[in-house]
């Protein structure tokens, strides 16, 4: 088909060449002409025919347009002139050689200082020509800087004018000072996009909790891809130094935002780089009004760590039992009480300055019934320990009814049990390429509410030694003690925790095959745990400190990698 189209093409050319060949036009151009003339116009017929059927036959391509553009936009003006001084007006134009849009303007955008109305830009499409409108009343002697990040970009290909910073000032002289450094997370590999970094002025007018309801005096943003940061056209004096990463507010909630402070005052002008590190705080405990879940309980909602919360629950004056169970993905408790008949409860919550008393009505509901979910199913890993969740929190556990045991013989075990987790775990030691049974008669758990179970049955086999791989770490130049060391997979996700009070030496045996993420945690509180920092009490976050590559655990290998503690 594509051949038939193409000499379809080039007939038209042939034929009007053909035509001046008839005997006709051969006698006239050739016979009664002179040989050298003669010659001379057959080579120059024959070249235009070979011209015209190499035209013919060429190859029929697709346009391409030739390179693609990758020139950004050039800025030809700005009305008023850029850097200017003692600017009256409300609003300045940018003029661009090409039609230019501006591309998620409302983060890209950062004013400095802050500005409490968002300024209007026109037009809101492509064009050569935007104004931009300030709404706010400028403070005197000021010098703002208006940063477009990466939003300004031609409207064909999108190469952005990277970074254009429009400058001018109330007064007569622009600021020129700047200060800048770099933006860590405390805990994360790697830190959030769009965190601001904010300068306050310290004069008679401050206080610590100025962050909390006003904001700062200058602004920057790493909008979406920096880790660097830089504050420009500062006036000299003495500053808080702090960072967020906010609702765009520019104001602390710390509910919701990270926060991340220098804890001395800086002066500027400094040549110092500020390094900041991002967390969120632990918030006080606060409990939302409790509402009554499905079955015997009650669904309260959390903002905090709900750690040891104590709750009471009344039926007139009698004081019933409790079980507090945490509720997976989800900031929530339930709190258990017996069956029993009554209009309504009184709940009581307190944990460390909260309380609250809350009247809760009382309906029929559809009652828990006592299940068991076990956390491993076919294979039992070498590291660890087998682990039962009831539907129902526990009440008594009986071991004189639980056996483990293997083809030849029994095995000696232990049990935990997490109120709070629900999670009954058993633990013992296991051999490669070994099967096991777990088996719990009637009434080795009893439920909150006096049930027992049935017979339990769980068959689980290891796998062998070379299915696995060790990790040896071996800490180099360790500041202090005790340590925590954590391997994370790809997401993020800790898979394996060791804790050390004084050795530099931690094996890792029997992990699975997989590249792990290596980090250490300068355990300051010895709570086994990583803790935030606080900013009313300028109390940073406890130090963790990554290994700079993933370290790969092969099967059947075993891996001795040093980690040297900067």
């Amino acid at each position: 088909m594509r051949k038939s189209r193409s000499r379809a093409w080039r007939s038209p050319i042939l034929n009007s060449v053909k035509k001046h060949f008839t005997a006709k036009n051969y006698n006239r151009y050739f016979v009664h002409r002179k040989p050298d003339f003669q010659l001379k116009k057959l080579f120059t017929y024959l070249a235009l025919l070979i011209l015209l059927v190499n035209v013919g036959c060429a190859k029929r391509g697709t346009i391409t347009g030739g390179l693609k553009d990758t020139i950004p936009p050039t800025l030809l003006q700005s009305i008023p002139e850029n850097y200017s001084k003692n600017f009256k007006g409300k609003s300045f134009k940018l003029v661009f050689d090409e039609y230019v849009k501006m591309k998620d303007i409302n983060k890209q955008l950062i004013v400095s200082p802050p500005l409490k109305n968002e300024p209007m830009i026109m037009p809101q499409t492509a064009a050569k020509t935007f104004t931009i409108t300030i709404k706010d009343t400028l403070l005197p002697n000021t010098t703002y800087s208006f940063n477009f990040g990466q939003s300004l970009q031609d409207n064909n290909e999108g190469n952005p004018y990277s970074q254009f910073r429009y400058v001018f000032s109330t007064g007569d002289y622009i600021d020129s000072l700047q200060v800048g450094g770099r933006i860590r997370d405390a805990i994360a590999k790697k830190p959030d996009n769009f965190v601001s970094v904010m300068l306050y002025p310290i004069d008679s007018t401050f206080t610590d909790s100025i962050i909390y309801k006003q904001p700062p005096r200058y602004i920057t943003n790493t909008l979406d891809s920096l880790t660097l940061w830089k504050i420009e056209n500062i006036k000299a004096g003495k500053y808080l130094l702090i960072a967020l990463k906010d609702n765009n507010n520019n104001k602390y909630d710390p509910k919701s935002d990270k926060i991340a402070f220098h804890k001395e005052f800086i002066t500027v002008p400094t040549n110092t780089l500020f390094e900041l590190e991002l967390f969120k705080e632990a918030v006080p405990f606060k409990a939302l009004r409790p509402s009554l879940d499905a079955g015997h309980k009650f669904l309260v909602g959390y903002e905090g760590d709900p750690k040891d919360l104590k709750a009471t629950v009344k039926n007139g004056s009698e004081i019933l039992k409790t079980a507090i169970t945490s509720v997976p993905d989800k900031d929530s408790v339930n709190i258990w009480f017996p069956r029993i008949k009554a209009d309504s409860l009184q709940v009581m919550l307190e944990k460390d300055n909260f309380r609250s008393e809350n009247w809760i009505k009382i309906k029929a509901q559809k009652k828990d019934t006592l299940s068991f979910s076990p956390k491993q199913t076919g294979t039992l890993p070498l590291r660890g320990s087998f682990g039962l969740e009831p539907s129902i929190p526990l009440s008594k556990i009986d071991e004189s009814k639980i056996s483990v045991t293997t083809k030849d013989s029994a095995v000696r075990f232990t049990t935990r049990y997490d109120e709070f987790k629900r999670l009954l775990e058993v633990d013992f030691q296991k051999n490669p390429v070994e099967k096991y049974t777990i088996q719990m008669l009637p009434g080795a758990l009893t439920d909150f509410y006096d049930s027992e179970n049935d017979t339990l049955t769980y068959k689980l086999s290891t796998k062998n030694v070379s299915d696995y791989g060790n990790l040896r770490i071996t800490l180099e130049n360790a500041k202090k003690f005790p340590v925590i060391v954590e391997l994370a997979d790809a997401k993020g996700a800790v898979k394996y925790t060791e804790y050390t009070e004084s050795a530099t030496t931690i094996d890792f045996n029997a992990i699975d095959p997989a590249k792990y993420t290596l980090r250490i945690i300068y355990d300051d509180n010895r709570n086994k745990q990583w803790d935030a920092g606080n900013y009313l009490e300028k109390r940073q976050a406890e130090e963790v400190i990554y290994f700079a590559k993933e370290i790969e655990v092969r099967a059947n290998w075993d891996v001795d990698q040093p980690f040297s503690l900067p």
